[in-house]
């Protein structure tokens, strides 16, 4: 096959990347600068423009692209850059894909569970409405700007992504330091669900997304279970074999991270049950395997 991928240098982007390099597929990978390697094309996604010969001839179009929501503290400027990352290089994608004479037959647009704002106790799937607060009013934007390809009759479906359990970046990243040092600990009361999956059922899961011809519309892309953010914090220091004593105050964290707070405190208890009713198979369903896994 051959995929076009926005976000390619991204933790999840790099991941699909080699998996597919690995079983053979070719990739296109689009970047801000001018190409400088074979596999590579340009797009500006504040300017709208995607290269139309990058997406002729592909099978499929993962569009991960997105500015880190806890890269930076949230100022109303990069509440924008996060907004603007998202809508303008979807709408962007979408309209490429919209006018081509022979456009790609499936467009996997990323997203996030963060879509259902803060659930509380209670479990959600896909069929619950939008959340409210900054994130969630981002991902219904972010969804509703791959109208156009949706309207050209490309497959599209949306991978609402949880926190992923990797190394390499994301809350994982930072996390993997401090316990290691003996400092992890929970935050706030703990008692917030945390969705999460690991790298290797993300990447098979956004494979099996564009595998799939039946598939559209959204899927949580989150282990079977989500746990509790002490639940994940005894189950890093079980793993890593260190104690985990400390506890981050929800009013220390308020005011280091700001209104970022709000996401690193809410609970959102997502579940995947149309990824589970579509057959796909979790090869880490649990938040051990998952960390030992990521370690591996």
């Amino acid at each position: 096959m051959r995929i076009a991928i926005t976000g390619a240098s991204g933790l999840i982007g790099q991941a699909l990347v080699r998996s597919l390099h690995a079983d053979g597929h070719h990739t296109v990978r689009f970047v801000r600068r001018a190409p400088a390697a074979p596999g590579e094309a340009r797009w500006d996604p504040r300017a709208g423009y995607v290269d139309p010969d990058g997406l002729r001839a592909c099978d499929a179009v993962v569009h991960l692209a997105g500015a880190g929501v806890g890269d930076h503290r949230w100022t109303d400027a990069y509440k924008k850059e996060i907004r603007d990352s998202r809508v303008l290089g979807t709408a962007a994608v979408a309209r490429a894909l919209a006018a081509l004479a022979a456009p790609p037959p499936v467009l996997v647009c990323g997203s996030a569970v963060g879509y259902y704002g803060d659930t509380g106790d209670r479990p959600v799937d896909e069929s619950a409405p939008a959340g409210t607060g900054f994130l969630a009013s981002v991902c219904v934007e972010w969804e509703a700007a791959a109208a156009p390809a949706r309207e050209a009759g490309i497959r599209t479906v949306f991978a609402r992504t949880g926190l992923v359990v990797a190394p390499g970046g994301g809350a994982w990243g930072r996390m993997f330091p401090l316990f290691r040092a003996g400092l992890g600990g929970r935050l706030g009361s703990g008692r917030q669900y945390w969705s999460f999956i690991s790298i290797h059922d993300e990447v098979a899961a956004l494979r099996h997304l564009v595998d799939t011809p039946t598939l559209s519309g959204p899927f949580n892309l989150t282990a079977p279970e989500p746990l509790t953010n002490r639940e994940v914090t005894a189950a890093m220091g079980r793993v890593l074999r260190r104690p985990t004593p400390f506890a981050v105050p929800a009013p220390a964290l308020r005011l280091v991270l700001g209104e970022l707070s709000q996401d690193v405190l809410g609970s959102q208890r997502a579940r995947p049950a149309r990824l589970l009713e579509s057959g796909f198979a979790f090869r880490y369903p649990g938040i051990e395997e998952s960390i030992r896994a990521a370690l591996a």
